[in-house]
């Protein structure tokens, strides 16, 4: 009896066990925790979807008039079919873009939530496998996410020119390939964290500026500065805000980029893939004050 107790107390012995549980039920689990706990908070909910929708029109409304883009035609279109379009549709999806960075700010902030009040360390000494958290978090913030742009839209029929379902679909996949990123980055810096401060913090001195640099609120054009130029290139959500503006402009190209849809596509779900696994590496490894 008391080798058995011993050895149930041994790390080593225990450690096969927490990583058979299941994997997709936790997961399944932490992702219907996720999408109930948003929307039991309607302010979030609000703040999230209204706040880049008023950004849209302010900002939009007063730029439209002097803001002109002839984007280059997609592939088998004339270029004399392609017409300029204004600041209301360039901008449009990047509106789209900030509203799931918001997203993301808000669904990874309850990591540091969680830690405090107990509830993570309570997944963390569970027999089920870390990764079920990783992609818990991140399917369910990218969820959010993707309702509230589906719902933000319907109103792009009315707005943008060149409408196509078949694109429009593909705009669709593409957004939920960028929010599951923009997740799994939030994840990557709220998981050391302690305070939601310094997260919120942090978030702002690094995402937004990604956000500003992506293409979302002006295109790299030839009078752009080489420095902001270089900047935007090295921006890996310059690529995702491509895609998704190319794809809901019928395939073409709004960001000045001139590298093509699919070569866009691909690199955004290569970098997708790259922050998940980093995520997974963080939650991984103890943190630097010896938690789990």
């Amino acid at each position: 009896m008391t080798h058995v107790a011993l050895q149930s107390l041994d790390p080593a012995a225990s450690a096969p066990a927490a990583r058979s549980g299941n994997l997709w039920l936790a997961s399944a689990t932490l992702w219907r925790r996720e999408m109930v706990r948003f929307f039991r908070q309607r302010n979030r909910v609000v703040s999230a979807a209204v706040t880049p929708l008023i950004f849209w029109l302010f900002l939009g409304s007063g730029l439209n008039n002097s803001f002109s883009m002839s984007p280059a035609p997609s592939a088998g279109t004339p270029s004399s079919a392609t017409q300029s379009i204004g600041y209301l549709q360039y901008f449009f999806p990047g509106v789209v873009m900030l509203m799931l960075l918001n997203t993301a700010v808000f669904s990874t902030v309850s990591v540091v939530e969680d830690r405090r009040e107990g509830f993570l360390q309570g997944v963390l000494v569970a027999p089920i496998p870390r990764l079920s958290i990783v992609l818990g978090k991140v399917l369910g913030g990218a969820s959010i996410a993707t309702i509230q742009g589906i719902i933000f839209l319907a109103i792009w029929p009315f707005v943008g020119s060149g409408f196509s379902a078949a694109w429009l679909a593909i705009s669709l996949v593409v957004m939920f390939v960028v929010a599951l990123g923009l997740t799994a980055m939030g994840l990557c810096v709220a998981w050391p964290m302690d305070s939601t401060a310094g997260f919120h913090a942090v978030m702002m001195i690094f995402l937004m500026p990604m956000w500003f640099l992506s293409g979302a609120v002006f295109p790299m054009t030839g009078h752009t500065p080489l420095w902001l130029k270089t900047l935007m290139w090295c921006n890996p959500m310059t690529y995702g805000q491509a895609a998704f503006a190319e794809a809901l402009s019928g395939g073409r190209d709004h960001s000045g980029l001139s590298i093509g849809f699919p070569l866009a596509a691909m690199l955004t779900v290569v970098l997708t893939v790259m922050t998940i696994l980093l995520a997974s590496w963080l939650v991984s490894r103890r943190r630097k004050d010896g938690s789990a």
